[in-house]
């Protein structure tokens, strides 16, 4: 190729340059024309990763917040270990919530499962995070317990979405 039709010294993915000849009178300034290149395969492959996860954004909601509490913890356990208590604290939450709700509208059957189950999950996962600001986010089994936690909400956020 011709050094006047392409661009030297410039990153894959950016445009090529072109800049004819000029013929005819010398007084006329050239045209140039910008030409894109194709994407690389990793972009194209990115691309269609990033679209997928925006389209089904609302069906990992609890990825998000999973990550989102992983990496919390982590902060946490390196910046500030004493919010652990606060946190141990804070696991408590749910289940004032529930005798409260239970006080003032008393469920019964699915009802009543459904509230449990719910709050059994709250204070699992406020517990762990409290234990992983305290211990560390991989120490002994507090991966796998964020680990199940991840599953067991990924599994009930489907049903929760459809009932509503």
């Amino acid at each position: 190729m011709n050094s006047r039709t392409r661009a030297r010294l410039l990153k894959t993915g950016a445009h090529t340059v072109q800049i004819p000849r000029t013929r005819g009178r010398r007084g006329h300034a050239p045209y140039v024309v910008v030409v894109p290149e194709r994407p690389s395969l990793t972009h194209e492959a990115t691309s269609m990763l990033l679209r997928w996860l925006w389209r089904s954004r609302t069906a990992l909601a609890p990825t998000g917040t999973a990550v989102g509490a992983f990496l919390l913890g982590v902060l946490l356990h390196l910046i500030a270990p004493w919010a652990a208590w606060l946190l141990a604290l804070l696991a408590a939450a749910p289940l004032v919530w529930l005798a409260l709700a239970h006080r003032a509208r008393p469920a019964h059957g699915p009802a009543l499962a459904w509230r449990t189950g719910l709050v059994v999950l709250a204070l699992s996962t406020l517990a762990q995070l409290a234990a992983s600001v305290a211990y560390g986010p991989l120490a002994g089994g507090l991966g796998v317990w964020w680990l199940l936690n991840l599953l067991v909400a990924q599994t009930v956020w489907p049903v929760l979405r459809r009932t509503r």
